[in-house]
């Protein structure tokens, strides 16, 4: 037997995996409730109780973990225009696994310093200018950023023309600065995969420590990203396969968590219709985002403010009724449905959650007027043609009926310039392991590709 120990420190909970790589078999899996607030290892070693242990011992051969623990990775990006530079710094900070609580543009001010101040971000991202373009405003915010109270990581992936001279007044506050490659180097071309592996370099080496995580790297090899990133990896190595061993081909995973939703995205997105025109910037082929307004627990006051009325409607709940819910979920955050009334609106807020977060993700089309009759644009990927969607998280493994839940991923016909999947096939994470095999990818890629393929049942 071989086995390979893999953690995830979640947001909420501490996630168990154990695998054996010559089986290709889960030997196990639990869960407790993270313990940031103490000692990291309190809730691994509980989840890892629960597991059966051999007669033998365990003996690891690997022990791998990823953590979205005390936050996440929280950061901010400054780009030069908002369509452009300072979006495309935005998507460098997803890509890498990122909360990205604010994104400025254009100079910053010192209304936006203390906004900064007060979000206490893990990791600043300073773009602005293509090569050889705009010079003022990256050298501007470096300037203005090397006057905050605190010292911070700073990523520079701006104008290459300026981004030492950046770096030289940004390191009279701030440490560590790294220089990555321009996530625009030309104008509407992308450019992230740098800024990207930049961003997870500092996680590992500097966030790691800061949020006590570093109690963890004693037992474990090291905390190798964030758990967003594992997932993200998982998610690319099911679609498209590995060697000999095929994917599923383009897909959706949405991540139902605590604090965020999350949706993942591995497809190319063109216009599936003939005369559309693509407007804006070029869509990654592996693209997330994270939705912070729509979490089940720590979010769940924001949920239900986005939600609205339709939430109230869909209940037949009172708004005193929905209040009294909600300091349940304060109260223990850990807290799982323990009546049919609790699981009804857990699975209310899981569909709008998972409807809101997909309309957010994927593109949109509109009809535009020209002096040569009508015209559609499309922004954003038109995912209409994909034929996967998983689903992942807590409420839908807690649920008799995560179906329910993730149709709210499907094109809703009322709205039809928001480009969701019209008829795909729906699959579910049931043990929980996509981050592990994320994790299980950088030291055995096949076998996680064909343990995703044998545990992630559809439904």
């Amino acid at each position: 037997m071989q086995a390979v120990l893999l953690i995830d420190f979640g947001s909420t909970y501490t996630k168990v995996t154990i695998v054996d790589l010559e089986s290709e078999n889960i030997l196990g899996t639990a869960r407790a409730g993270t313990t940031i607030e103490t000692n990291i290892m309190d809730g691994m070693n509980s989840a890892l109780a629960q597991i059966p242990e051999p007669a033998e011992g365990w003996n690891f051969v690997r022990k791998l973990a990823c953590s979205s623990a005390a936050g996440g990775l929280k950061m901010i990006a400054s780009g030069l225009v908002k369509e452009l530079t300072a979006e495309a710094a935005r998507r460098a900070a997803l890509g890498a696994g990122a909360r990205v609580l604010e994104v400025f543009s254009y100079e910053l001010t010192q209304k936006d310093l203390d906004r900064i101040i007060v979000s206490k971000p893990d990791i600043l991202l300073l773009a602005g200018g293509t090569d050889g373009g705009n010079r003022e405003v990256i050298l501007k915010n470096a300037e203005m950023l090397s006057t905050l109270p605190v010292s911070l990581p700073v990523v520079i992936a701006g104008n290459k023309v300026v981004s030492g001279q950046a770096a030289d007044i940004l390191g009279k506050r701030h440490t560590p600065v790294v220089i990555a490659d321009n996530v625009m180097p030309e104008l509407g071309v992308l450019s992230v995969e740098s800024a990207r592996l930049a961003i997870r370099e500092v996680y590992l080496t500097h966030i790691i420590q800061a949020k006590g995580l570093d109690k963890a790297e004693e037992f474990l090899e090291r905390i190798m990203m964030p758990t967003p990133s594992a997932v993200l990896s998982a998610a690319e190595l099911l679609a498209q396969g590995y060697g000999s061993e095929p994917g599923m081909g383009e897909l959706i995973i949405v991540d139902v968590g605590g604090a965020t939703t999350d949706v993942h995205s591995i497809a190319k997105g063109d216009p599936s219709k003939p005369s559309v025109m693509l407007k804006g910037l070029p869509e990654p082929y592996v693209k997330r985002t994270v939705e912070g307004d729509l979490g089940m627990r720590y979010s769940s006051e924001a949920l239900v403010e986005t939600a609205g009325k339709p939430l109230l409607d869909n209940l037949g709940w009172t708004d005193d009724q929905v209040l009294d819910q909600l300091s349940l979920y304060k109260e223990d955050p850990w807290r799982i449905p323990q009546t049919a009334e609790e699981a009804k609106f857990d699975v209310a807020m899981g569909r709008i959650a998972v409807g809101l977060a997909v309309d957010r993700h994927v593109g949109t089309i509109e009809v535009v007027y020209t002096p040569f009759g009508a015209s559609y644009v499309q922004n954003g990927k038109d995912l209409t043609p994909l034929a996967v969607v998983i689903g992942t998280g807590g409420v839908l493994l807690h649920h008799s009926d995560p179906l329910e839940i993730l149709r709210g991923a499907v094109f809703n016909p009322q709205e039809p310039t928001i480009l969701k999947p019209q008829d795909p096939s729906f699959y579910l994470d049931k043990e929980y392991i996509l981050a592990a095999m994320g994790l299980l990818r950088e030291v055995s890629p096949q076998v996680a590709l064909r343990m995703m393929k044998k545990y992630i049942v559809k439904l």
